[in-house]
């Protein structure tokens, strides 16, 4: 991981986190998960709490998707093909999210955020696909909060050993078992959302 984000974050704290994590989720080359597991581990050495923590993620999280959905809603496809390359988001990654997104669609906008190289664009697919807006935050703030507590959480309980994430960044079971906990979690929320309802 970059030393320059690292440091980013810890002379900026909360105000870092945010903006590391908007830039990222429109798709500039930010190592998320990294990032936050960076920021759990804070967390748990004292130099951040864990509430502020979570909330600026969050909401960094919550800005960047929104403002991804939003271009794709106005600029649609040709935008993204014309100048995704130029922040990794190639046409390989772009028709990929769209397989995906119409095969899952709703569960895909949530579970992408646990996916290297998709999260980065079901919001612009999403938008490029006139989604209304209110079903695609309900569904994209709800998967970045999920998101963000487990990889905070994640670098919480690692303490020093935290680094462990970043070695095994590409190994996809360490994915699998994450996605598989979001998933739980996931539905444990809608869960609790319809029993209230009720």
């Amino acid at each position: 991981m970059s030393k320059t984000i690292l440091d980013f974050i810890i002379h900026y704290e909360y105000v870092g986190i945010f903006l590391a994590l908007a830039f990222g989720l429109i798709g500039l080359p930010v190592p998320d998960e990294i990032l936050l597991t960076f920021t759990g581990y804070l967390v748990y050495e004292g130099k951040t709490g864990f509430a502020l923590t979570l909330l600026s993620a969050f909401l960094g999280a919550m800005s960047g998707i929104s403002v991804s959905y939003f271009l794709g809603y106005k600029l649609g496809l040709p935008f993204l093909k014309t100048f995704g390359p130029k922040i990794g988001i190639t046409e390989e990654k772009i028709e990929k999210t769209q397989w995906y997104f119409q095969k899952y669609g709703n569960l895909m906008i949530i579970i992408g955020y646990f996916i290297p190289g998709i999260r980065h664009i079901t919001a612009y697919i999403a938008g490029i696909s006139a989604m209304k807006f209110k079903r695609f935050a309900l569904y994209a703030y709800s998967g970045g909060l999920v998101w963000s507590f487990t990889f905070i959480m994640l670098g919480k309980e690692l303490g020093r050993k935290w680094s462990v994430v970043e070695q095994y960044f590409h190994n996809l079971g360490f994915y699998a078992i994450l996605t598989a906990v979001a998933a739980v979690l996931i539905m444990w929320l809608i869960y609790k959302v319809k029993m209230k309802r009720a």
